[in-house]
């Protein structure tokens, strides 16, 4: 029976994150909602114990599935699972839960009025260090200014679609696409710029809502390194814009 709601979790050398009870809290919450679901954990050909940590899991948890790629960075591996959840609503959320799952109350009403796309947003982004903060008004600005993006935040790792708005937008990514590689542990921000612009350029109705967050010491983020890949991501979104490569057939 195809479940309401895919719950798609990325992972990239993520052995610590699991060992301090990640999957056990998003279990445990799902187990608790009256509707359907499934959870689709997919490993980015990771180094260390997170294939075989979540295999373990996956076998002691009905509902739980472990898609093991090669590694392509977040990009690849966040539209591997896209395109292979069966949910009417399919949602990825990071393994280190920065966002908890419990969020989902905020997010999935929006889908009953209408919504095809629905965007968490970390108003004050409790926790970050200020150097994040700059970086992420200067990226708004920019976006903004480039690619027309009007939302406040694109970079929060929590975003759910439709089914039919996810299919059509993850087989259209030009730049992020699942064949395209990313080495490290890479969280390219033109990732999220070329989802968004693609669902906007297809006429989806796209919402965006407050959600907590919490910075979560480990991340993988580097301010200079990333904000770098962010610029990259956004100027090639923009100039495949151009080239006429989303334009809907």
């Amino acid at each position: 029976m195809k479940p309401y709601l895919s719950v798609v979790i990325p992972a990239y050398n993520e052995e610590y994150n699991l060992r301090t009870g990640v999957l056990d809290s998003v279990y445990s919450y799902l187990s608790r909602q009256n509707y359907t679901w499934e959870i689709l954990f997919v490993d980015d050909g990771s180094s260390d114990l997170t294939a075989s940590i979540a295999k373990e899991f996956g076998e002691k948890h009905n509902g739980f599935s472990v898609l093991k790629e090669p590694h392509r960075g977040k990009g690849g591996t966040v539209i591997a699972g896209m395109l292979k959840a069966r949910g009417e609503i399919i949602v990825f959320a990071d393994t280190d839960q920065a966002t908890p799952i419990d969020q989902l109350e905020k997010i999935l009403p929006k889908f009953k009025k209408g919504y095809d796309v629905v965007i968490g947003s970390r108003h004050g982004r409790e926790g970050a260090p200020i150097v994040r903060k700059i970086m992420a008004y200067g990226f708004s600005l920019l976006r903004l200014i480039v690619l027309r993006l009007p939302f406040k935040d694109t970079q929060c790792g929590f975003k759910a679609f439709s089914s039919e708005a996810a299919k059509e937008i993850f087989k259209r990514l030009e730049i992020f696409g699942s064949k395209n590689t990313s080495k490290g542990a890479s969280v390219t921000a033109g990732f999220d710029l070329e989802i968004l612009f693609i669902a906007r350029k297809l006429g989806y109705k796209i919402a965006e809502v407050p959600v907590d967050w919490h910075h979560k010491e480990g991340t993988k983020v580097d301010p200079i390194k990333d904000s770098i890949e962010g610029l990259k991501g956004l100027i090639a979104v923009r100039v495949n814009a151009l080239q006429g490569k989303y334009k809907v057939r």
